[in-house]
């Protein structure tokens, strides 16, 4: 005899019920990052709103843990649980662009790849991430920095509407018009509030950029970290990209003897016109000796897609993260005592800038309290074998306590570890008692709580 409420859930939903017992299950339930090992209950694969509906009401009706997975790119694993139930929306990956109103409506389980693929066909984007393999919503929930972010501000600025489903299995539209109490929370609060299973973006003009990685020796760090800092104070706001560090992986343009070696490097990304691209790029190589660079016209795609190849699933993932109101000589130095020890091909550090546009919105107007902040900062920690884990896991808190008393208290929210959750109140400063207060009218039991809670 199977579970008769399973088989109830079953009958509700048009997509599949994976269970324990079924042959789908270990592939069902694992996420991006391998140190994440949980044995949910049930993975509804959803294929409609009506489907994540009911699986709302299964887990808060049962009393059950309930994750809701797009991407699957959390690195807390916040896509998955044990006993519980995921609501896993990576069948539901439709885009429909309007190109006359210059929108784009993306579902709750599309990624990058898939918007940047639909939106690309009109010469329109919107700002997206680093790596297109990662999820629309995880990605606009919890704010959205990406290449283009300095001229068209975060993703969840460029959001126009979402359809969500509330902890009591009711669709609702969050926008301006409705729901806006709503609709500010989804802007930077991230999973705390429902379950979205749309979400419609404003689009601009980007169809080519002019950019790519241009790589330095070590020894000119502090002179890149430095000249990088004043240059992207006042540039143009078409002017994206971000300093790095990183071990050359074995690409044609890198000499054959530096593969494996690790490198400063900047990524540089020009939205502007396509003739200007190379002066405003410019400004980048000039900072020190260019030991190798791929750098040129580009559709923007492709940029978004470029790193996708080091992190593919089934790596180990640590990460540590915060916002950085000024890039201090003191930061940087901490930056080159740790960068440099990078310790595989797949670990990384990005120093995002988060000015131009995005300074443009209030601090208050949306959940993403940090709109003075100049950088966002990540470590990156992504291995292949668990034995490196403590090593690793090690490199990464030792560089974040040697930068963060030169940071911010806060971090981007979706950049942050699962022990993190102390770090919260400090993510979003004054906005984090407006987000218990609709915490409390949308999710007063805390179903949504698979997440950087927000306890109501």
């Amino acid at each position: 005899m199977g579970n008769p409420s399973m088989e109830k859930l079953r009958e509700r939903v048009r997509g599949d019920v994976i269970t324990p017992d079924s042959d789908a299950y270990d592939e069902a339930r694992t996420v991006h990052n391998a140190m994440i090992d949980r044995r949910p209950a049930a993975v509804v694969r959803c294929a409609n709103a009506g489907d994540v509906m009911a699986a709302v009401d299964f887990a808060r009706e049962g009393g059950l843990d309930l994750a809701v997975r797009g991407g699957a790119h959390s690195v807390p694993g916040f896509g998955t649980c044990d006993d519980g139930v995921v609501a896993d929306l990576s069948g539901m990956r439709g885009v429909r662009v309007d190109p006359g109103r210059r929108t784009a409506r993306a579902e709750g389980g599309a990624t990058w790849g898939d918007f940047n693929a639909a939106t690309h066909a009109f010469g329109l984007a919107t700002t997206g991430g680093i790596i297109s393999t990662t999820g629309v919503g995880g990605l606009t929930l919890g704010g959205g920095i990406g290449y283009l972010a300095r001229g068209l501000g975060l993703s969840c600025d460029n959001l126009i509407s979402a359809d969500v489903v509330t902890a009591d299995g009711q669709f609702r539209v969050a926008s301006e018009e409705e729901h806006d109490d709503l609709f500010w929370a989804l802007r930077g609060g991230s999973g705390n509030f429902g379950a979205v299973t749309s979400f419609e973006f404003r689009l601009s003009p980007v169809e080519h950029i002019y950019g790519g990685p241009i790589l330095f020796e070590l020894e000119h760090a502090g002179d890149v970290l430095r000249g990088f800092r004043e240059i992207i104070a006042d540039a143009p706001e078409q002017l994206g990209g971000f300093p790095a560090f990183q071990i050359a992986p074995p690409l044609p343009f890198i000499p054959e003897d530096r593969h494996g070696q690790p490198f400063s490097l900047i990524v540089a990304c020009w939205a502007g016109p396509l003739d200007e691209g190379e002066r405003a790029v410019q400004v980048f190589r000039d900072l020190a000796p260019v030991v190798a660079e791929h750098v040129g016209p580009m559709p923007y795609p492709a940029l978004n897609s470029a790193f996708d190849v080091l992190v593919p699933p089934g790596l180990q993932h640590y990460w540590k993260a915060n916002f950085v109101t000024e890039l201090s000589d003191a930061a940087i130095a901490a930056h080159l005592e740790h960068g440099p020890h990078v310790p595989v091909v797949n670990s990384t550090v990005h120093i995002y800038p988060i000015n131009g546009a995005c300074h443009r919105v209030a601090p208050d107007a949306t959940a993403f309290a940090y709109r003075d902040a100049a950088f966002a900062t990540v470590i990156a920690g992504m291995w292949p074998d668990p034995a490196d884990n403590e090593a690793n896991i090690a490199w990464v808190r030792g560089y974040y306590e040697a930068t963060a008393p030169h940071s911010e208290e806060g971090g981007y929210i979706n950049f942050m570890a699962e022990d993190d959750q102390d770090r919260i109140r400090a993510n979003y400063r004054t906005n984090y008692d407006r987000l218990v207060e609709v915490k409390r009218a949308y999710d007063p039991g805390n179903l949504f709580h698979v997440n950087q809670n927000i306890k109501p």
